[in-house]
């Protein structure tokens, strides 16, 4: 091909939507083309893929190219998304994916099917060895969906569905990690995610300046952590706790807040991606407890198994209750929690207050019905207050909120070298 034809393919490439969605993605100048020139039929590939830097770490994306073919996934387009994470997994550094298509070639019959595969099997392969971010910015339906979804978050604009339905006019937001108002905010996110994301399962996660708690905050969380340092995951999801990453210190941490009431499914199945996530890439998890228990099985048991198989390290605030099964699957012995503290006006126990109340000290509650929900909790400060469960040895220490801050990040910088032998096994059937 003449320097003329090159330059002329370059152009019309360059002049393309998932060009200039790719090249605002990374840090300027920083984006190095892969597979510039690979065709699919007559057209060039359906999708622009390559490397940079994102806030000055490295990274690797492709975009699905909506001016080529609609997009269209297809054999050529597979194989050029393979190479990305081929390239990623040789050199331990996240994926974006950028999904931006009308579906996939249906001309190419059941070879498109084997595409799909080889995509879905790429990103498999990569889970929990690097980081993986999709980012949709329109309609993702059918298997494009489930590929989308096969990232560790999925990022996406406000007006797109993302679906296995094709004949979906809703969309399932159920996998999408943040809802960003457009398609520029979609990409802004995942620029501000990757700065919480190691590059891979054995490098940490990068440091940032540290900066005091927001002073006027109104949360033990807000209380706590470094100002301005949150990133919200799931929160259109729930209703009884909250997770994401902040940073504690300028450190990054995965969060879990729960709100008090029972922990509902929705709710369950958040905190159990959050710290499974931040397991695979040995980020420490700080849950803030406030819980009276789970509000089915289903969520008792993935949350349960997620904090007991995680081998990070994980350290529990009890800020409120921590009732039974709640106690025991995020702060106790089934937790495998490394410390566990509570506020001074914290309640552990392995009932409610009611019920703790009508078993160990009937005869307080031969008030009137009207009165019994203060007697309960009267008992409940006397009787399961955190310094009888100091005093038991089901929790580390008692902390104000003044000391809280300096007590969890001294608690995560001598947990930083944790380690923990398992068993040899493929992965646990838990869940």
């Amino acid at each position: 091909m003449s320097t003329e034809k090159i330059t002329q393919a370059k152009a019309e490439i360059s002049k393309t939507s998932a060009y200039k969605v790719i090249t605002e993605f990374f840090d300027e100048g920083s984006f190095i083309e892969i597979d510039t020139y690979a065709k699919s039929g007559d057209n060039y590939a359906e999708a622009v893929a390559g490397y940079g830097s994102v806030n000055g770490l490295p990274c690797y994306a492709f975009c699905q190219n909506i001016d080529v073919a609609n997009g269209a996934m297809s054999k050529a387009q597979a194989a050029k998304l393979k190479k990305v994470y081929d390239l990623a997994l040789k050199n331990g550094a996240p994926v974006v994916g950028i999904y931006d298509s009308l579906g996939g070639k249906l001309k190419e019959g059941n070879e498109l099917l084997n595409a799909y595969g080889t995509v879905l099997h790429a990103a498999s392969t990569l889970s929990g060895v690097v980081p993986q971010i999709s980012v949709v910015l329109s309609d993702c339906l059918g298997t494009s969906a489930i590929t989308a979804s096969s990232a560790d978050f999925v990022i996406k604009a406000k007006d797109a569905k993302i679906s296995v339905q094709t004949s979906d006019d809703e969309g399932c937001n159920c996998s999408v990690a943040i809802i960003a108002d457009d398609k520029e905010d979609a990409i802004s996110k995942a620029k501000d995610l990757i700065l919480y994301m190691p590059s891979n399962n054995l490098s940490t996660a990068p440091c940032a300046e540290e900066f005091g708690p927001d002073p006027e905050g109104k949360c033990i969380v807000c209380k706590t952590l470094d100002a301005g340092s949150d990133v919200k995951l799931y929160d259109h999801i729930g209703e009884t706790a909250k997770v994401g990453f902040a940073r504690l210190q300028g450190e990054v941490v995965g969060v879990v807040q729960t709100k008090g009431g029972k922990i509902q499914k929705p709710d369950g199945k958040k905190i159990t991606k959050l710290v499974s996530f931040c397991d695979a890439f040995s980020i420490p998890v700080i849950t803030f407890l406030n819980s009276e228990g789970f509000d089915c099985l289903g969520a008792a048991t993935s949350v349960t198994n997620a904090y007991a198989e995680a081998t990070t390290t994980k350290i529990t605030v009890i800020t409120g209750k921590a009732v039974g099964p709640v106690y025991v699957a995020m702060a106790g012995s089934g937790a495998m929690t490394d410390l566990t503290f509570a506020l001074p006006e914290a309640v552990v126990s392995p009932l409610n207050e009611m019920a703790a109340t009508f078993l160990l000290a009937p005869e307080k509650m031969e008030v009137p019905v009207k009165d019994q929900p203060k007697v309960a909790e009267e008992f409940a400060q006397a009787n399961l207050s955190a310094f009888k469960a100091a005093e038991d040895g089901v929790i580390e220490n008692i902390v104000t909120e003044a000391e809280l801050r300096t007590v969890l990040g001294q608690s995560v910088t001598m947990l930083m070298s944790k380690r923990v032998s398992t068993l040899p096994k493929k992965h646990s059937t838990i869940g």
